[in-house]
């Protein structure tokens, strides 16, 4: 039964009455309201599949909401919890991004489903599913730990909170619709139980599909294009650079098709960074806040001159710009998906806006893509004054589910 049946007409009629009386300026429903059932937009009914050769939530297109929380395993529990509790989540999770109520196997229906997005169509909901260092030691799977997931090393500006960082799993959840993301999370926080309990959570968001005449590269907070340089699926070396390959050692092939996701809390100091002008901003970043182009030059997706200097003889990209330093010409051609979600969690103790980004990216190897980045943005990115890193967690994510299969099957049952 799907979450839109599960109102029935009434409920879309509404809906509709709802919006045409918002839009004669009436505080309840429009006189012409019908009864008669209406279509989904087309951002309600965009699904996303579950099965596949790599998970969802990696190459899907930014979605306006997310949600992404970290779990421990509970005491006492260990691989034949972890495996139960994974083919719980896969099944919620299916049956979710297909627009399902979250037990509709069960015997009356749908009668335990929270009901939060009822009569929603699946937006775009993704949920991914991720393993970190510490699960493997808990379920007694060392020997099957990738290299991959040895902890990332310390960085100087770094002011990581370790209780908001790492954990045993990690889930990431988006969406278009708050409410579908919301029922997603409150589903997977229920499934948990008694397994595993929730170690973190954070909650963020993009920018809504429709909202611009034409769809573009989103902004952060700091109001700047943030994705231009991210590698294309169409590039003939994508997967190489963000899926792990087969290889030659069997005690790793769970992870095939699979990735390492980068989790970063960077908190913005806004009100430093709005004090700036303009143009020192774009200095800061090496690109035009207006549009996203390199500062050398062009549009948006125009390649960056690191070597073009201006008449004064200076380079138009400095030296320490953001963009010319995480640039993959400047890093030997590490390149990671960086695939974020903004965050806004109020006004700090000093009256400062607690607000950031949380800064995913995927890569096939976290050593060769976000390391020797962070490294080097680390000793004199410009940028550097106007952010902090506040928490932070590696996890190694499987490949996608066959049909029949729950993520992580191939490990948990090696």
């Amino acid at each position: 039964m799907s979450r839109r049946r599960l109102l029935g007409s009434a409920g879309a009629a509404g809906a509709t009455g709802l919006v045409l009386g918002a839009a004669g300026g009436a505080t309840g429903y429009a006189a012409t309201r019908t009864d008669e059932p209406t279509a989904l937009t087309a951002v309600g009914s965009t699904q996303v599949m579950f099965h596949g050769k790599h998970q969802p939530g990696i190459t899907t297109p930014l979605q306006a909401r997310g949600h992404l929380v970290a779990f421990d395993l509970a005491p006492g529990a260990g691989r034949k919890e972890a495996a139960a509790l994974m083919r719980r989540w896969s099944a919620v999770a299916r049956r979710l991004m297909a627009g399902e109520a979250a037990d509709s196997g069960a015997a009356d229906g749908a009668a335990h489903d929270t009901g939060i997005a009822l009569d929603a169509g699946p937006s775009s909901l993704t949920v991914t599913f991720g393993f970190g260092h510490t699960f493997f030691e808990r379920t007694g799977l060392v020997g099957h730990r990738p290299p991959g997931l040895d902890p990332l090393p310390p960085f100087s500006s770094d002011h990581i909170d370790a209780k908001r960082s790492n954990g045993d799993l990690w889930v990431q959840i988006g969406a278009d619709d708050a409410l579908v993301a919301f029922h997603a999370l409150r589903a997977v926080q229920k499934e948990a139980a008694p397994a595993a309990g929730v170690r973190w959570q954070m909650n963020g968001f993009n920018r809504s599909p429709g909202a611009t005449a034409q769809p573009m590269t989103a902004r952060n907070l700091m109001g700047q294009i943030d994705g231009t340089g991210n590698p294309k699926p169409a590039e003939s070396d994508f997967d190489r650079r963000v899926f792990v390959p087969a290889g030659t050692d069997t005690k790793y092939d769970w992870l095939a098709g699979g990735s390492y996701a980068v989790v970063r809390r960077i908190r913005m100091l806004l009100d430093d960074w709005e004090k700036l002008p303009v143009e020192r901003q774009e200095q800061v970043i090496g690109r035009r806040k207006k549009d996203g182009a390199p500062l050398s030059g062009g549009a948006e997706t125009t390649a960056m001159d690191l070597d073009k200097a201006g008449p004064d003889g200076k380079l138009l990209i400095p030296d320490n710009a953001h963009a010319r330093i995480s640039s993959p010409e400047k890093n030997s051609g590490a390149a990671m998906l960086r695939r974020p979600f903004s965050y806004h969690d109020g006004i700090s103790a000093d009256g400062t806006p607690d607000a950031g980004l949380l800064f995913i990216c995927w890569q096939a190897d976290p050593l060769r893509g976000f390391v020797p980045v962070q490294r080097k943005l680390d000793r004199g990115d410009a940028l550097s004054p106007f952010i902090r890193h506040e928490a932070s967690g590696l996890f190694a994510v499987p490949g996608g589910a066959a049909d029949g299969e729950y993520v992580g099957q191939r490990l948990l049952e090696s």
